[in-house]
């Protein structure tokens, strides 16, 4: 709970005037940010150069990040690799992870580092004030004081370095032997070369980096600032020190405060503990000067601005699957600073090519060049671009794209943007700035927008918050011809763009061939001596991961005591008002003006074999014209009065291990003065969309799309596909969720998409059929979020909602055949691989209580992290104990898969000698129950309250599983070990990864070649 209790923005204007100085900053200007309800204090750090602002306002859940200008002079990713590397130990704090640490024992509501492609921040937030200045504390030093100027082995764990892998046996005769050495094969190993190694495998980053380079080739944006694998074995130690020392000194630093929190104690420490005080870097440089280098050579890498060029056609290749084709066409928006141009362009770009009824979009898939269109506005960067993105892109249509996107904006520019979209769109993104749902803590989000603009002009730190004015003048535009004239610019008249085209090959053509070429190559090179010396450094990482850290050093780690949690958010009870037209859960959330209402569908009624057609029903709708308008036009009311509205699927697990109960969940959000169309518009949609009158054309392009989207899914988060596919193995709810949304549901879909035009008539039929069987008020229950007047208001609109009462016909339809173990390996375009064994607890006769949330905490940041992360190079590992029905182990971007598994076999064992020293224990509780405490915005609120009533959890659960959580004893998870090690050999395993790494595997999977 905050600590503080006078308001925050009365205090910092009584303590920080301008002109000032408090704490050796000059607080230079004070500014009022309505958007935020804050005032914002711009300072500098006198001695350092150090930058700072405070975004004061009352908000409990604080935060504070740190940046660095961080441009990037190569592709070999070392500011990816110091972020990651700076947070394994410093001077103050010498244990071998703090950052892990303070994950396993604090508070934290946000805890991590980005690197972005010309920054790197370290934010955190929390809802605890002393926490704050814990976080702050470690953060600092990590970054002014890392331990990486004595430890090479950091760099090695978390860069990379060689490792040598010995014919089986080898060792036992004499592995040292040159022999034995010669007949090994020398690899790459480290965290961030292997999560590069699987960012890399998604045909979108590689498309994106080439467009950059295209678009910015004489600057930094034209390196791959995460490190491309081919080139992260270029950087050594000395220039990975160097980088850091002249990057990492507060000059160069950009520090954010926001929240209810008092600054004056904020500033004293950032003063006194650090910002006045000699830092690891500043020594060496200090020392590079002393010996004569010149100080010029020493300054931090530049960030130019790019001249305009133009790349009429670039030719990209990739080792992937036919459909992962791409064509990418990226236009160059003008200056980070002029914010109107920027938001407009993104207006803009979404009216022509955010749903398929934009005008630009509908005529590029009329054009029948690909399978989808999609664009994103890159604005986080010096010189902000447009990137259109044609996927599934038939061969050699790169120009064609160019001519037909051309062409549709030409014809918009002389006939007119349409004003409706225009508006629909202002319209739906004042939605989300009232909403502030940013999906992370509120002043991280916040810290990160503020460097999209102050990175480049001291004076611009508050300039990307203060949006206001900004959609005032857009929308005072949309009377003349600003939108058409900005259009011409950026498209037509615009000499500064990239046309760059991703043409799939053969995977032997691709960089593993070539990596292990080179690998070979280098080890034929290698003399005995460096061969050995190979496996000696290996050891001694090895020997150095494997090192306890000591009493002393655990000792210096800042942390909070159980007794600094302080009581649990009282929430108000759950209400199900029985006077409203249909049953509906009453949620009392403030929600700073606005009204959530949604309708769960009992699918019951519906067959297993006709899930999937569910999901499609989901996806189609919106998509199509209704009875009243067409889809353009439902398209435009639908953005311009409502915030989102969305047709999906959910699966409840039930109290009984076999019961299931899946249901059709229609959300919309709304302003609470757009109330009648929060009650009118969804029902129009599922009442009198033309389902069986579905254009064809119009339906292939959606299913085309779901499948470019899953298929993307699998690549980038192959490991919550493992999980669900896994659980399915053993669990009917998730056999149900596969149908719905699995690989099942992808097959599916690629057999309907293989057979399109034979099956379309009876897709319409089916659909239709199921249309009128779900969306009665037969096993409907409603819900509402938002103020008393909104409630009435909603159903004084809404009535009986149109629903009929249904014939109760198949109300039972739907039988869940027996789950099966399938022990399924999937090949998917990657170099790396996703891993998961799960199953539901209750079927080993398990009760997982919150004993079980501390028991994972510690298995996933202690052993897991180490054994799997540390010193198997993945770049994610855990242990979920997911509430009483679902366990599960999993690996993310795994570079092998049967040493991870080995390591999950042998972790109830760890598990049960663990004994932690107390206050290391008491970190897990702290760190456990704020997860739980974590304020939650009221959407998420509202959809966790209704998945607890209609799953049949009790109430009660979760103030019992905190209580359990906080009388948690390191006894009672030693008494878990033997029940994890059930877990970990009776929980059925699932694998999604790249060829060659499933086929090194001797772990005898069924092995499903999932996207050809």
């Amino acid at each position: 709970m905050s600590t503080t209790s006078t308001d925050p923005r009365a205090a910092a204007a009584a303590l920080l005037v301008p002109g000032t100085t408090c704490h050796g900053f000059t607080v230079e200007r004070r500014e009022t940010v309505p958007e935020l309800d804050a005032d914002a204090y711009v300072l500098r750090h006198t001695a350092s150069g150090a930058r700072l602002l405070y975004l004061a306002c009352d908000d409990e859940n604080k935060a504070f990040a740190i940046g660095f200008k961080t441009p990037p002079a190569d592709s070999t990713g070392v500011f990816h690799i110091l972020e990651h590397s700076v947070l394994c130990g410093s001077a103050k704090f010498p244990v071998k992870e703090p950052f892990v640490d303070l994950i396993k024992s604090s508070m934290q509501t946000f805890l991590n580092a980005m690197t972005y492609p010309d920054k790197t921040i370290y934010p955190v937030a929390t809802t605890n004030e002393q926490d704050l200045y814990n976080l702050m504390d470690v953060y600092l030093d990590a970054v002014f004081n890392p331990a990486i100027y004595t430890k090479p082995t950091i760099f090695e764990q978390e860069g990379w370095h060689y490792e040598l892998d010995l014919p089986e046996g080898a060792e036992g005769e004499g592995g040292d032997s040159s022999a034995s050495l010669r007949e090994g094969t020398l690899r790459y190993n480290g965290v961030v070369f292997n999560e590069m190694k699987g960012a890399l495998s998604d045909p979108m980053s590689v498309l994106d980096d080439a467009v950059n380079a295209a678009l910015y080739p004489d600057t930094a944006y034209a390196h791959e600032s995460g490190g491309d694998p081919r080139a992260i074995p270029a950087l050594t130690y000395e220039q990975f020190l160097d980088t850091h020392a002249r990057h990492y000194n507060p000059s160069n630093s950009y520090i954010t405060l926001y929240g209810d929190l008092d600054v004056d104690r904020a500033l004293a420490f950032l003063d006194e503990r650090y910002l006045s005080q000699p830092s690891a870097a500043s020594r060496r440089m200090d020392a590079a000067v002393a010996a004569g280098e010149d100080p010029s050579t020493l300054a931090p890498n530049p960030l130019g601005v790019q001249a305009s060029v133009t790349c009429e056609y670039k030719r990209v290749e990739m080792a992937t699957t036919p459909e992962n084709a791409l064509v990418g066409l990226g236009l160059v928006l003008g200056s980070a600073l002029d914010r109107k141009r920027t938001i407009a362009a993104d207006i803009l770009f979404e009216a022509l090519l955010g749903s398929n009824e934009a005008p630009v979009k509908k005529a590029i898939l009329a054009a029948g060049l690909g399978g989808n269109v999609a664009s994103y506005t890159a604005a986080e960067s010096l010189q902000p671009y447009e990137l259109i993105m044609l996927q599934n892109a038939q061969p050699g249509v790169a120009r064609e794209l160019r001519r037909v996107f051309q062409d549709a904006c030409r014809d918009l520019c002389e006939h007119g943007v349409p004003r409706e979209r225009l508006e629909a769109i202002i319209s739906s993104n004042e939605y989300d700035l009232r909403q502030r749902d940013y999906g992370i803590a509120d002043g991280v989000a916040i810290a990160c927008d503020a460097l999209s603009t102050w990175l480049y002009d001291d004076d611009a730190a508050t300039l990307a918050l203060k949006y206001g004015p900004v959609y005032e003048e857009l929308r005072g535009e949309l009377d003349g011809s600003y939108f058409e004239d900005l259009l011409r610019e950026l498209v037509l008249e615009n000499d500064h763009m990239a046309l760059v085209e991703l043409v799939p090959v053969d995977a032997t053509e691709g960089a593993e061939g070539a990596e292990a070429a080179e690998l070979a190559a280098k080890r034929d090179a290698m003399t005995d001596a460096e061969l050995a010396d190979v496996v000696e450094r290996t050891a001694a990482l090895r020997a150095a991961q494997e090192a306890e850290d000591t009493p002393e050093a655990k000792a210096t780690l800042p942390r909070l005591r159980v007794s600094d949690i302080g009581e649990a958010r009282p929430e108000p009870p759950l209400v199900v008002d029985t006077t409203a037209p249909i049953p509906c859960l009453r949620h009392d959330i403030p929600t700073n003006r606005l009204a959530y209402a949604m309708q769960y569908f009992d699918l019951s009624c519906v067959a297993v074999e006709d899930l999937p057609y569910v999901t499609l029903l989901c996806r189609l709708l919106k998509q199509l014209p209704t009875s009243e308008r067409s889809a353009e036009e439902l398209d435009n009311l639908l953005a311009s009065k409502l915030g989102f509205l969305s047709f999906t699927t959910e699966v409840m697990t039930q109290p009984d291990v076999n019961g299931v109960r899946p249901y059709l969940l229609v959300s919309a959000g709304a302003l609470s003065e757009k109330i009648d169309a929060l009650a009118s518009l969804p029902r129009e949609v599922w009442s009198s969309t033309l389902l069986l009158d579905a254009d064809a054309d119009r339906v292939r392009d959606v299913l085309t799309q779901i499948r470019i989207g899953l298929e993307q899914g699998f690549i980038n988060n192959g490991h919550s596909a493992a999980l669900g596919r896994a659980m399915s193995y053993s669990s009917p709810s998730a056999v149900v969720r596969e149908q719905l949304s699995g690989v099942d549901f992808y097959l599916f879909l690629r057999d309907l998409l293989e057979h399109f035009d034979e099956r379309l008539d009876d897709l319409r039929a089916k659909l239709a059929e199921l249309a009128g069987r779900i969306f009665v008020v037969d096993g409907c229950m409603a819900s509402f979020t938002g103020s008393d007047e909104d409630f009435d208001a909603y159903w004084d609109a809404a009535g009986d909602l149109g629903l009929g009462a249904g014939d109760g016909a198949g109300r039972d339809a739907l039988v869940v055949p027996a789950p099966c173990d399938r022990h399924e390996a999937f090949v998917i375009p990657s170099d790396i691989c996703f891993a998961a064994s799960a199953c539901d607890p209750r079927r080993l006769g398990l009760d997982v209580t919150g004993t079980w949330a501390v028991a994972a905490n510690a298995l996933s940041y202690d052993y897991l992290w180490n054994e799997i992360r540390v010193k198997g190079g993945a770049y994610g590992c855990g242990f979920r104990a997911a509430g009483e029905r679902q366990t599960a182990f999993y690996t993310y971007r795994d570079p092998a898969i049967d040493p991870s598994i080995e390591r999950v076999e042998r972790a109830g064992a760890w598990l049960g000698r663990f004994e932690p020293d107390e206050a290391a224990f008491e970190g897990f509780i702290v760190s456990c129950v704020s997860g739980m405490d974590a304020p939650v915005k009221p959407y998420a609120l509202t959809k966790r309250r209704n998945t607890t009533y209609l799953a049949g959890l009790d109430p009660h659960a979760r103030e019992e599983r905190r209580a359990q959580m906080l009388a948690a004893t390191p006894g009672e998870l030693r008494s878990l070990g033997t029940d994890v090690t059930r877990i970990a050999a009776e929980s059925p395993t699932c694998v999604f990864g790249g060829r060659d790494v499933i086929a090194k595997s001797n772990a005898g999977f069924n092995v499903v070649d999932l996207m050809g």
